[in-house]
């Protein structure tokens, strides 16, 4: 496959790079900044230089032409304010589901969101809190976008509390998992066993560490 990542250098979306390379896909990584491409060019990705906050549908969907699949891995990141939570975390997935569904003659149909554990029902943020509850509430309206697309074979991962432990290949994958941690490792092992399994669409998932090996994971979603 060729699949397009948005957000091609942040920590998971380098780790599912090496992945789907090892494996022989063709990975395309979209990158803000050009200083960023050496890193995905060692990961085995093509780095495509495109900020997500200010390009145009048009050229966005140009740069996804020819791919199979797209996976929006992209966010605000740490010590981004309430806007930026906005811009990206909502905003910019949006116009990639737009992008996907633009450039579906070319094939792009398959399309998966790492959102966040949080995001089921979030609240409008309000209070003391109010940078994460944003983020948590971008992700949400985010995701209620692209499960009501009928032109997009979708699947939203929310992992739980990440960290940089190496991973363990062993996870719990369901509907409703209850909060908990999960190595990034573990969620991009998750990601490329998702590319690979479209039983697996219109699902949305939570993800954190467990007992079940990454594919017996995946593969029980369609049993």
């Amino acid at each position: 496959m060729r699949i397009v990542i948005a957000g091609g250098h942040g920590q998971i979306a380098l780790r599912l790079e090496r992945l789907l390379h090892a494996r022989g896909d063709e990975v395309a990584g979209i990158i803000r900044r050009a200083e960023q491409a050496g890193d995905l060019l060692a990961a085995g990705a093509e780095p495509v230089v495109c900020d997500l906050e200010s390009v145009s549908l048009d050229e966005l969907a140009s740069r996804m032409e020819g791919a199979d699949a797209a996976v929006f891995a992209a966010g605000a990141g740490p010590g981004s304010g309430v806007a930026r939570k906005d811009t990206v975390d909502r905003a910019a997935c949006s116009l990639f589901a737009d992008a996907a569904e633009a450039a579906e003659a070319a094939g792009v149909r398959r399309f998966i969101v790492v959102s966040a554990l949080g995001a089921r029902n979030a609240p409008e943020p309000r209070g003391s809190d109010s940078v994460f509850a944003a983020y948590l509430h971008a992700k949400a309206v985010a995701d209620a976008d692209v499960q009501a697309r009928a032109g997009l074979d979708w699947t939203i991962l929310r992992p739980g509390r990440l960290t940089n432990g190496q991973g363990t290949g062993l996870v719990t994958l369901a509907e409703s998992t209850g909060g908990g941690a999960i190595p990034r490792d573990d969620v991009a092992s998750v990601l490329a066993a998702l590319l690979s399994e479209p039983g697996t669409a219109g699902r949305t998932l939570e993800l954190i560490g467990g007992s079940v090996p990454v594919d017996k994971a995946v593969a029980s979603l369609t049993a």
